[in-house]
């Protein structure tokens, strides 16, 4: 196309082409759990997908979920029985907690002393309410963990750990040797924070672990209890005050036993919940949802109780990736971290600043120069051109011999005669000047 506006067209395409390539060549990241060379996923081939995996011939619908991600499993056996984009990784929440207990009950014994301190009272987000040199059990800090998920006793329960970054560092090499390989934990409390991601796959798998564990399990189905107040004057007895808990499907749904609740801004409503009923054990994970993602939870369970013996497992919580075959291979790259409804969020992997503002000044200097070139063409495609075949060329020299042997008119003398006027010309008042002879009529 040519002219001005194919220029331009042209112009915007390649500098569109050349930006759209390069954030591309700076953002991308792997797109499924597995090894993509082998085709194989943790948890089985049938869950490297984003979308809906399901195999229950016979059964009811699935109830409508907004979820971006979610997982129902048996808790027991490990079988998946349905999912939507498993292995997404999105924004844990406070669901990231169940981690934090699973690393740091181990450690911890429920009867010993910790005295709060002002960077654990001063936790963002929900608290129980540590008071500042008060003293507290770990039992009753796992216990303001679950009931009221206070952010300030994952605080205090870090510290008293070792601190906040051998703790986090313990909570990743749990997730590791569990075989949650898409949790990457930056904080005990799960706040928003760059780089801090789960999926729903791991957290049901973290969750079967976790519940194993009787003192797990016993706090994630405790509904109320008391806890200590501030510190009393000398003499006094020290009071509390009843918390409870915040998990309502735990509070409202038949055989619930747990297990937690998350909700931040970003990561919006995460939940994982977990029942049993006639005989079975169930456990359902849902990721970036509503306020009420225990109401999706809670389809979700009643639907696996009910259509269990008809819905076959689509994978396994069993954390070894696993062929078609059922032969173990080896770990391989992660999923894409996912920020919302799908969107690939930034996980720290990509290229370092120090390397993108080079190759960003680059594609720059690229599209500059394109601009220029393609300006170039266009100038030189508007000049005039001459004549270029054989027959134009004699066409040119015929007329300029004959324009050159015209007779030239010889000057004249004479005056100037005023042209007649037209029939519908009006008379030219006396004031008129022409132009021409620059005489005043």
């Amino acid at each position: 196309m040519r002219g001005g506006n194919g220029s331009d067209m042209s112009s915007r395409t390649v500098l569109a082409v050349l930006t759209g390539t390069l954030l591309c060549s700076l953002t991308a990241t792997p797109a499924s759990a597995g090894d993509e060379g082998t085709g194989t996923t943790v948890g089985g081939e049938l869950l490297a997908t984003e979308g809906l995996v399901l195999d229950a011939p016979g059964a009811a619908p699935l109830p409508r979920t907004g979820a971006a991600s979610w997982v129902l499993a048996d808790l027991e056996t490990g079988e998946v029985l349905a999912a939507s984009n498993p292995h997404g990784r999105v924004r844990p929440a406070s669901t990231l907690k169940i981690l934090t207990a699973l690393a740091l009950l181990p450690r911890l014994e429920p009867g010993a002393a910790y005295t709060a301190q002002w960077e654990d009272a001063n936790a963002v987000g929900s608290r129980v309410g540590l008071v500042p040199d008060a003293t507290y059990t770990a039992h009753n800090l796992f216990e303001a963990l679950f009931l009221v998920s206070g952010n300030d006793a994952a605080s205090a329960l870090a510290n008293a750990a070792g601190g906040h970054a051998p703790t986090v560092e313990l909570m990743n090499t749990t997730a590791r040797d569990l075989g949650a390989l898409g949790t990457t934990a930056v904080n005990p409390s799960g706040l928003d924070a760059p780089g801090q991601y789960t999926s729903a796959y791991d957290l049901s798998l973290l969750t079967r672990a976790a519940m194993a564990r009787e003192d797990f399990r016993s706090y994630a189905s405790t509904v109320k209890s008391a806890f200590p107040g501030k510190m009393p004057r000398v003499g006094r007895n020290r009071k509390s005050f009843e918390i409870y808990t915040q998990d309502r499907l735990l509070l409202n749904y038949r055989g619930a036993i747990g297990v937690k609740t998350g909700w931040t801004t970003k990561a919006r409503g995460t939940f994982v919940g977990a029942a049993t009923r006639n005989g079975r054990t169930l456990v359902a994970t849902v990721m970036h949802t509503d306020f009420d993602a225990w109401r999706e939870a809670a389809a979700l369970l009643t639907w696996g109780f009910r259509n269990a013996g008809t819905a076959r497992p689509v994978g396994t919580l069993d954390p070894t990736p696993v062929t078609a075959a059922g032969l173990p291979v080896a770990e391989g790259p992660q999923p894409a971290a996912r920020d919302g409804a799908g969107t690939p969020a930034d996980d720290g992997r990509g290229l370092p600043w120090f390397l993108q503002v080079p190759v960003v000044l680059l594609g720059v200097l690229v599209a500059l120069r394109a601009r220029v070139l393609l300006r170039r063409r266009l100038q030189r495609s508007r000049r005039p051109r001459g004549p270029s075949t054989p027959a134009q060329l004699r066409d040119l020299r015929r007329l300029t011999a004959v324009a050159a042997a015209a007779p030239t008119p010889a000057p004249s003398n004479a005056p100037r005669q005023r042209p007649l006027r037209g029939p519908d010309e009006p008379a030219s008042s006396p004031s008129t000047s022409s132009t021409s002879t620059g005489t005043a009529w």
